[in-house]
């Protein structure tokens, strides 16, 4: 699992019970999928089809920094199936596992597009000559 995304808790991320609100964070967690989507397909244009059981086992509070990390699991026709886990970076305590998150490449009408990869790529390997 690679951690790519920190974030720090504040304030405006807590729910009444004054632990992160679990909202915010399946917020940054569509995102960080997005984002390592859209590296890894080299499309823009990839949206959210399916994220599978989403389980909390823990929170976090104000001032806690949280890690938010991506795995592929495979790569479809025009889609990216990932992995996620966000873990309290203080304690290393999981606080959120989701199995499957389903990303989908889209052309410029928003129907699925093929996107031809089979593996991770790193960008720094594709600025190579």
């Amino acid at each position: 699992m690679r951690f790519h995304t920190r974030k720090w808790i504040k304030p405006q991320d807590l729910n009444p019970n004054g632990t992160l609100f679990g909202g915010r964070l399946l917020e940054w967690i569509d995102e960080e999928a997005a984002l390592y989507a859209i590296i890894q397909l080299e499309n823009s244009r990839t949206v959210t089809k399916f994220m599978s059981e989403i389980d909390f086992k823990s929170s976090a509070k104000e001032g806690d920094i949280i890690e938010i990390g991506m795995d592929v699991v495979k790569f479809g026709t025009a889609s990216i199936t990932l992995r996620c886990e966000v873990r309290n970076k203080m304690t290393r305590e999981v606080i959120i596992s989701i199995d499957r998150i389903v990303m989908v490449a889209l052309d410029e009408h928003g129907k699925a597009k093929p996107h031809g990869k089979t593996q991770i790529e790193f960008v720094k390997d594709r600025l190579k000559d």
